[in-house]
Parts: C-alpha cells; sequence; structure tokens
C-alpha cells in the first residue's frame, strides 16, 4: 500500500511558476514510476508528466519545455516544476504511483493560474 501526499497548489498570474510535491509512504517507493495528471472542470483527467523508476519522463504536447518532473527516491517524493503557466493549467493535479496492474493515487491538489 502506497499513500500520497501532494502540496504546492495555489493561484499564480498566467507566466508564473509553481512546484508541486508528492510525498509517498512506505520503503518501496522506488520501484513505481510516478506521474502527475489533471484534470480541468467538465474535462476528462489527463496525463500532464511521468517518470520511470529509472529516471526516463514523458510529457504531454501541451506542457513540452514548460514543466519538469523530477523524483528524489531517497526522500520519496516525486516534483512537478511547472513554469510559464497558463490559464488552461488550472486544473486539480493528481499524484499517481503505478506499477503493472496497480496504481495509487492523491487526493489531489488545486492549481488556478489567473490574473
Amino acid at each position: 500500500q502506497v499513500q500520497l501526499v501532494e502540496s504546492g497548489g495555489g493561484l499564480v498570474q498566467p507566466g508564473g511558476s509553481l512546484r508541486l510535491s508528492c510525498a509517498a509512504s512506505g520503503s518501496i517507493f522506488y520501484i513505481y514510476a510516478m506521474a502527475w495528471y489533471r484534470q480541468a472542470p467538465g474535462k476528462e483527467r489527463e496525463l500532464v508528466a511521468r517518470i520511470t523508476n529509472g529516471g526516463s519522463t514523458t510529457y504531454a504536447d501541451s506542457v513540452k519545455g514548460r514543466f519538469t518532473i523530477s523524483r528524489d527516491n531517497a526522500k520519496n517524493t516525486v516534483y512537478l516544476q511547472m513554469n510559464s503557466l497558463k490559464p488552461e493549467d488550472t486544473a486539480v493535479y493528481y499524484c499517481n504511483a503505478g506499477r503493472a496492474t496497480i496504481n495509487y493515487w492523491g487526493q489531489g491538489t488545486q492549481v488556478t493560474v489567473s490574473s
């Protein structure tokens, strides 16, 4: 069992930056691929970025060049650095830990980009 707790969301102006953190419980964090998803009102949840246990990363086209996912296995934490934020980035952001058919989710953190 893995428990995930996100933090770092908030209100930011367009062009601003935020860093989301996701702290995971358990001693086997390193075996999971970690990802950030987001869900805007009236839309389906979508993958934002993913990092494997080996450190390989993938990004949604809409965030490439602006967002960076990273992980610190010693701290059982995954991060999402978000730069050049746009109003369309407004959503609830969820942390995910996955391995084979197993998936764990955090409770989500709200990110609002507005002037």
